[in-house]
């Protein structure tokens, strides 16, 4: 933030930035943002704004082009509504659509579009005769977006941390099929995971699924080789190098599961990376012999992924031969629509298309995971999870640059929980680029994220709103918010989950801005409510009650950025905090609140008649109460069914915690396989439990679930 004797941005300045939609004023308290910062968010939208001329130079463009402009470069309308345009009476309009064929809009029209155009990405005419024409992109969106089938609960779970006895050092996609298999038995209705995004191929990698090079493609470490066709077409040397591999994957396995290890994602890529190159030249040996009927579905495979997928797959490539950072590239490979580019790509022509064929492979497996979460009776399936950005060095970052801002870093502004603020490190997409290109990135994306799902997690779905954008350089406490068409975010977001038959849950934790929450809940976005945070703040702070927790929610315990259940429970979290420095005030005080807090449960769940008052809390009882909201889905925190006290990720930490690399463990921290997960006692009991959740609609005629004493006795507390 600015200091108080710094002098304000000139007014040109601050009108500039609020005419780019820039929020001047978006810091805590409403401090202006300081003159330096409006400077470099400027520039990184392509405005020169340095010196208070260019500013006003700027100024005088921008509103000379909205004086001139006949249409804006996206149009937005939803289907069923009519939509008022801004234009000349005597403007003509048409529409090509997107299926074919041609809309004229008679005359008297030029103020509104009419309400039965059909949803899709159309094209949109006007002209003014003897004067002016123009088109625009014309996204008509689904009013709402896909309603869930019902109400249901199910698992979340980090997939790399669940390991079977065939998962070559974490857990893949065939494990996710079997978790899948196994939780739709129990009658789960969905199994959340986290985001299986392609990894940045650096060594070491970054282990966060929340920083990848690309979200457009999932990670080939998440194959099962066995699986993979050609597998069971090797012979001689190739198989024999396989074998060994997969003594190699059984070792590295059962140091994990058998020795308290941390999973190595580095070392299990390098076993299969080998074993996978194998099977492709395989592939190639076999197409060659077999031509087109061989091809036929990696060819339409690369047909439907387009330019997206050739990009990716030369980026892999170019990133083996010079490194992952594609800024100390040679100049002439920096810019993927560079004939640099194509001459080298040419050369790799081998590695280009085992990058292509991999994201196919991954893709077939991912599908598979679904229809076996749909065979197990899933009404939802699978909930895959797309981050709020990519790594500033990856792939996406180096194909999609022109859509995204240069030297800017996505973050939060200081807090009540952190008062210097967050850098999250990530490019956020330019909102003029995303209009200019009539939003089709953002749709590639989430057609890609939704293709293998039954709902979409959307992580920090407020950015469809605003981010918080900071310049390179500066503190996260300088940072300010930069809006986006949440209107024309909305409508993709909408049209392509329609196409899909996907629901979406949106990651709504943390400060939101007033309206958001209302807007995503009218447009059939789910909420997300953590039992921790649901309070009545209006009335003192109390727990709010469970009738009075929203409908259109997916409420949880615990995520993965917060404490497991066990840790709660047994006070480890601020332990594991005081450990390591963490804590902001003294130990004792912490303990305290923290006991206070389940005393405040424990006095709750009895008064409910969810608990024994000589009964101790435990994650049962804390599930009875979530039965009881109206949350149109529950979810369970893996871990909490084997009592696992560690949490999967410890923000604040880097090097001081094995964030994103912990097998699922039980109480002791032994891990366990997915076989030990399947049977444990909790699972089948919290199954039972929330098989309530689908029986009733919310509390509506019965109230809350009463606590059975047959059913407590055989529970522990984990």
């Amino acid at each position: 933030m600015p200091t108080q004797d710094a002098p304000p941005p000139p007014p040109e300045l601050v009108a500039l930035a609020q005419a780019h939609g820039v929020d001047t004023r978006s810091g805590p308290g409403g401090v202006p943002a300081g003159a330096r910062t409006l400077v470099a968010v400027l520039a990184a939208l392509g405005v020169d704004a340095a010196a208070p001329d260019a500013a006003r130079a700027a100024l005088a463009r921008h509103r000379a082009e909205q004086r001139a402009r006949l249409l804006p470069p996206t149009v937005v309308a939803r289907a069923g509504r009519r939509t008022a345009l801004d234009l000349p009476a005597d403007t003509r309009l048409a529409v090509a659509l997107e299926q074919g064929g041609r809309w004229e809009l008679p005359r008297g029209h030029a103020h509104w579009l009419p309400a039965d155009l059909p949803p899709g990405r159309h094209t949109l005419h006007a002209e003014l005769p003897g004067r002016t024409a123009a088109t625009a992109h014309l996204i008509v969106a689904p009013a709402r977006l896909p309603a869930l089938p019902g109400r249901g609960w199910g698992f979340l779970a980090q997939l790399y941390s669940v390991l079977s006895d065939r998962s070559w050092g974490m857990g893949d996609l065939a494990d996710l099929a079997d978790l899948a298999t196994w939780a739709g038995s129990l009658g789960a209705g969905f199994l959340q995971i986290n985001p299986l995004h392609a990894a940045l191929p650096a060594v070491p990698s970054d282990p966060s699924p929340y920083r990848p090079s690309s979200r457009r493609f999932a990670d080939p470490v998440h194959l099962r080789v066995e699986e993979v066709t050609e597998y069971a077409y090797l012979t001689g040397g190739p198989r024999a190098e396989v074998d060994e591999l997969l003594v190699r994957a059984a070792r590295l396995r059962s140091e994990v599961l058998e020795h308290d290890g941390l999973i190595d994602r580095d070392e299990v890529w390098a076993l299969k990376r080998r074993a996978l190159e194998l099977l492709h030249t395989e592939y190639r040996r076999h197409a060659a012999r077999h031509g087109a009927v061989r091809t036929a579905a990696f060819d339409a495979y690369r047909a439907r992924e387009g330019e997206w997928l050739e990009r990716y797959a030369v980026w892999n490539a170019l990133a083996e031969r010079h490194g992952a950072d594609h800024h100390h590239w040679p100049k002439g490979l920096r810019h993927p629509g560079s004939p640099h580019v194509r001459h080298e790509a040419a050369e790799l022509a081998d590695r280009v298309d085992l990058h292509r064929w991999l994201a196919w492979q991954t893709d077939r497996q991912l599908g598979r995971a679904q229809q076996a979460a749909r065979t197990a009776g899933m009404p939802v399936g699978l909930v895959h999870d797309l981050a709020v950005g990519v790594h500033p060095d990856g792939a996406d970052a180096w194909a999609l640059q022109d859509a995204l801002a240069a030297g800017i870093s996505v973050g939060a502004p200081p807090d009540a929980f952190n008062a210097h603020g967050q850098d999250w490190g990530l490019p956020p997409w330019r909102p003029d680029a995303l209009a200019a290109a009539g939003y089709a990135p953002f749709a590639e994306l989430i057609r890609s994220a939704a293709r293998h799902a039954g709902a979409l997690r959307i992580d920090h779905v407020m950015g469809l709103f605003r981010l918080w954008w900071v310049p390179a350089g500066h503190a996260p406490t300088e940072g300010v918010y930069v809006r986006y068409d949440a209107e024309a975010m909305l409508a993709v977001l909408a049209l392509e989950v329609h196409r899909a038959g996907a629901a979406v849950v949106g990651e709504d934790l943390g400060t939101v801005e007033p309206g958001v929450r209302e807007e995503l809940a009218a447009r059939g976005v789910l909420g997300t409510s953590v039992l921790w945070f649901e309070r009545d703040w209006q009335a003192g702070g109390g727990i709010l009650a469970p009738e009075r927790w929203r409908a259109g929610s997916l409420a949880t315990l615990t995520t993965h950025d917060l404490p497991s259940t066990a840790a709660r429970l047994s006070g480890e979290h601020v332990e594991l905090r005081h450990r390591l420095g963490l804590l902001a005030r003294p130990l004792g005080e912490e303990q305290a609140q923290a006991a206070a807090e389940l005393a405040d449960w424990h006095a709750e769940l009895v008064r409910l008649g969810l608990l024994g008052a000589d009964e101790p809390l435990s994650a049962v009882a804390l599930h009875r109460f979530l039965a009881a909201t109206p949350a149109g889905l529950v979810g369970v925190w893996l871990p909490d069914v084997v009592g696992d006290p560690r949490p999967q990720n410890l923000p604040g930490t880097s090097d001081q915690y094995p964030n994103w690399r912990l097998p699922v463990a039980d109480g002791s921290g032994t891990p366990v396989t997915l076989d030990a997960l399947a049977a444990a006692p909790d699972a089948r009991t919290l199954a039972e439990l929330l098989r309530s959740v689908t029986a009733r609609p919310g509390t509506a005629g019965g109230g809350p679930p009463k606590a059975d004493p047959a059913e407590r006795a055989g529970v522990s507390d984990g």
